[in-house]
């Protein structure tokens, strides 16, 4: 089984074009998050509680171990999960995921969630959202994320030494015009995990919508 993650804001309807790329025989699915795409959640976002709604999946499939896929956020959950239940996880596959977080990337991060700029400056945006998760709760969604990244850039995400703990195979993805993800950072990632792998995806955007599917496809299923 392939488990397919979402990014932030996103929901598992992000990786429906990916999903149906899949090889033939083999299982893709996407999850979301909690929070996400009218999946209930009352807690504060963290990556525990990410992580935990994915071994809680895998638990109801009966799935012993997963190889996972992750845009974005996604990527950054999936190594964690890597790193805290490396026995739950096959091998760990990354597009567009921030790796290098502290406190001033967190607070320009943070600045993109503000739900009223979104409505005011990105309409479009915001009927998008209002749409995925629901008129109710899009603005609260945004707000839970910007707190998330906060804390992410205040030591609450994957601490430096977690890299080289992770014993999967990671290849991690990076398209060459993200405008989000540094190929820096993306390479130390890779450079510092023992079975990392580190990936340019030519013409690749940060928005996985404007990422060629096919491209993609045999980027993240290349060794199933």
């Amino acid at each position: 089984m392939t488990i397919l993650l979402h990014g932030a804001l996103g929901s598992a309807a992000q990786l429906e074009t990916l999903q149906a790329q899949m090889p033939e025989g083999q299982e893709a699915v996407a999850i979301n998050f909690p929070g996400h795409g009218g999946a209930l959640n009352s807690d504060p976002f963290s990556m525990r509680l990410f992580a935990d709604s994915v071994l809680k999946f895998m638990d109801e499939k009966n799935a012993v171990q997963a190889d996972i896929f992750g845009y974005s956020m996604g990527g950054y959950v999936a190594l964690w999960l890597a790193w805290k239940h490396f026995e739950r996880v096959r091998s760990v596959t990354t597009y567009g995921t921030k790796l290098e977080w502290n406190p001033e990337v967190a607070a320009g991060m943070s600045r993109m969630f503000d739900p009223e700029k979104i409505e005011a400056k990105a309409p479009q945006l915001a009927e998008s959202l209002a749409k995925t998760h629901g008129a109710e709760h899009w603005k609260t969604l945004c707000q839970n994320t910007a707190k998330f990244l906060h804390d992410l850039g205040n030591g609450l995400g994957l601490p430096p030494e977690a890299f080289g703990n992770i014993k999967c195979p990671v290849s991690i993805g990076l398209g060459d015009l993200d405008n989000v993800v540094t190929e820096a950072e993306c390479r130390h990632a890779a450079n510092a995990i023992p079975q990392g792998h580190f990936d340019i995806l030519p013409g690749g955007k940060h928005l996985i919508e404007q990422v060629d599917a096919a491209q993609l496809a045999r980027f993240v299923f290349q060794d199933r």
